[in-house]
């Protein structure tokens, strides 16, 4: 079972151990992320024109970000690994839809949703185990529907491993994220690379893609 994988279990725990402080850290993160929140809005825009799907956010953590999604005018819910994670999404936001699960086993029917966020959350997967988790979304969405992935950039090298503060990361060249995704039967609608602020590390990649 995917649950039992230690990577997995090891990424709950860590969350659970620091969920409320975490859910503080990132509960308005987003207010001042001008170019993400656009990319957001997009995806947003295109999802509401395809029609009336639901959209999974994989690895909602707080719950921030699903509910910033609902905003938008989607039928938005999360699922996370962290049980933690989840009960402070459902005190936070008890008007909005909150599971505990893995992104490679997601409790949906093939073809579900209109739409599916990872903000984040895959980076935290070891690369080799990666391609599973495209196959799913891949099959939870409809033909047409889109993801949309939010992570940290590697800046020209290489895959790398590095000290997350909750528990160990990978960093992505954008052009091999695009690839993987690519070979799980993505297309690639658009991209965006933004700098670092002052208060944080690494450039920040995102990926809008759609279902083929």
């Amino acid at each position: 079972m995917a649950e039992s994988s230690p990577y997995l279990t090891a990424t709950a725990d860590a969350y659970d151990a620091v969920a409320p402080i975490y859910a503080e850290f990132v509960r308005d993160s987003l207010d001042r992320l001008t170019l993400d929140r656009a990319l957001i809005a997009a995806f947003a825009e295109l999802v509401r024109a395809a029609g009336p799907r639901p959209v999974v956010e994989a690895g909602c953590g707080p719950g921030y970000m699903t509910a910033h999604l609902r905003g938008l005018g989607l039928d938005a819910f999360g699922v996370d690994l962290s049980a933690v994670m989840i009960d402070l999404a459902r005190e936070a936001y008890p008007d909005l839809r909150f599971e505990v699960g893995s992104m490679d086993a997601l409790d949906l029917a093939d073809g579900e949703l209109g739409g599916l966020v990872s903000w984040y959350s895959v980076i935290h997967i070891p690369p080799q185990e990666l391609p599973p988790y495209f196959a799913e979304f891949h099959r939870v969405l409809a033909p047409g529907g889109y993801l949309l992935l939010g992570f940290f950039e590697s800046e020209g090298g290489p895959v790398l491993e590095f000290d997350h503060k909750v528990t160990p990361a990978y960093r992505w060249p954008i052009d091999d994220l695009a690839e993987l995704a690519g070979k799980a039967g993505f297309v690639e609608v658009g991209r965006m690379l933004r700098e670092p602020y002052e208060d944080e590390r690494f450039r920040r990649g995102h990926l809008l893609m759609r279902r083929q």
